[in-house]
C-alpha cells in the first residue's frame, strides 16, 4: 500500500521546494490520512526506519501535528492550539508541518478561523490539508493553497498493490472493477465472487424488477455498480474477440456478450457511470439500479436492430 501511496505526484512535489499551505484531494478517504503521513516523511527528508519516519507514523513526531485524531472532526478548540503552536519555533529542525485530515468534514466556521494563519503563516510553518472533496473546501480556503489532486491508480499498480497486501488473493477483478481506488478494491476482493456474480445476473435482464428489490443497502451501491461496470468491460471485450484482456472468464460472461454487442456494452459502461453519479446525489439505489436495467434493454435491443 505505502508503494501505491508514494507513486503519486503529491508525495514526490513534498519532498522539494514547496508553498506553505498546500490542499491535497484524495478520493480513498480510507487511506488519505496514511497518504498525509507519506506526504509528510517525504516534507522532512525522513528515510525508512529512521526515528522521524517512525514517529510520523505514530502521530508523535514533535514538529509534525497531525489533527484532528482518526475519525474525527476539526474543532474551533483545535484551530486555537494550530494558531497558538504556529507561533513556536520548531523544537527539532528547521520548519513545522500542520497535516490537518479529512478537511472535508469541517465546519466553514472551523475553517474561517484558520484563514489568517493559512494566509501569512510563520516562516517556518507549513500546512498540508487532506480533502476526499475540493469543493467541501472553502473558497477562500482553497485560494490560499497550491492544489494537489491524486488521480485514480491504474489498474496495473492496484492490481500490483493487491498481489503485494493478499498475496493469497487474485485480485485481477478487484483492480479492473474498482476505478482505481485501492480501497474499493480490497471491498471487491473481499466479497469475492458473489459480487460479481450478482453483476452478471443484473445485467442478464431476468426478472429485473424482482432482482432490483433487493438492493436495499445503499453503502453497496458503488461496489455493485463498480462490478457491473467491470463485467460490460469484460462482456465488451469477448463481443469483439479479445476474450484474453477480460479481468474474468465465466460462463455467464459469455452468454451476456451474446446478448450485448460491442457498442451495447461500451453504452452500458456510460450508462453505469451515470447511475453512480445519481447515487451520490442520493437517488434511491432500488430504483436507480433498476432505472439503470430498462436503459440497458433498451441499449440491447437498439444496437441487436442495428447489427442485424
Amino acid at each position: 500500500m505505502i508503494q501505491l501511496l508514494r507513486s503519486a505526484r503529491v508525495y514526490r512535489d513534498m519532498g522539494g521546494d514547496v508553498p506553505h499551505t498546500t490542499l491535497v484531494t484524495f478520493s480513498d478517504e480510507k487511506y488519505l490520512r496514511a497518504l498525509l503521513k507519506e506526504c509528510a516523511k517525504a516534507f522532512f527528508h525522513a528515510e525508512d526506519g529512521s526515528r522521524e519516519s517512525v514517529l510520523i507514523d505514530k502521530e508523535q513526531f514533535s514538529d509534525c501535528i497531525i489533527l484532528p485524531e482518526a475519525g474525527g472532526k476539526l474543532t474551533a478548540d483545535m484551530c486555537a492550539r494550530i494558531i497558538d503552536e504556529s507561533a513556536l519555533l520548531p523544537m527539532e529542525g528547521g520548519k513545522k508541518l500542520f497535516v490537518l485530515d479529512a478537511f472535508h468534514t469541517a465546519p466553514a466556521l472551523v475553517q474561517n478561523k484558520l484563514l489568517k494563519v493559512l494566509e501569512e503563516p510563520p516562516e517556518r510553518v507549513y500546512f498540508l490539508l487532506g480533502t476526499v472533496n475540493e469543493h467541501a473546501v472553502l473558497p477562500t480556503v482553497r485560494s490560499r493553497a497550491q492544489k494537489e489532486f491524486v488521480p485514480p491508480f491504474s489498474e496495473e499498480a492496484v492490481g500490483k498493490a493487491l498481489s503485494r497486501m493478499y498475496p493469497d488473493r487474485d485480485g485481477k477483478a478487484a483492480a479492473a472493477a474498482c476505478g482505481g481506488v485501492l480501497s474499493t478494491a480490497e471491498a471487491l476482493l473481499s466479497e469475492g465472487e458473489e459480487i460479481f456474480l450478482r453483476a452478471e445476473e443484473f445485467l442478464s435482464g431476468e426478472h429485473a424488477e424482482e432482482f432490483c428489490r433487493t438492493l436495499t443497502d445503499k453503502r453497496e451501491a458503488d461496489l455493485f455498480f463498480s462490478s457491473v461496470k467491470m463485467i460490460l468491460r469484460d462482456v465488451m471485450f469477448c463481443a469483439e474477440g479479445l476474450g484474453k484482456y477480460a479481468a474474468r472468464r465465466s460462463e455467464g460472461i459469455e452468454a451476456l456478450a451474446k446478448l450485448y454487442t460491442a457498442g451495447a456494452a461500451n453504452r452500458g459502461i456510460a450508462l453505469v457511470g451515470e447511475a453512480q453519479q445519481e447515487i451520490v446525489f442520493n437517488a434511491n439505489f432500488a430504483q436507480c439500479a433498476l432505472n439503470l436495467a430498462i436503459q440497458l434493454k433498451k441499449e440491447r435491443e437498439k444496437w441487436q436492430r442495428l447489427s442485424s
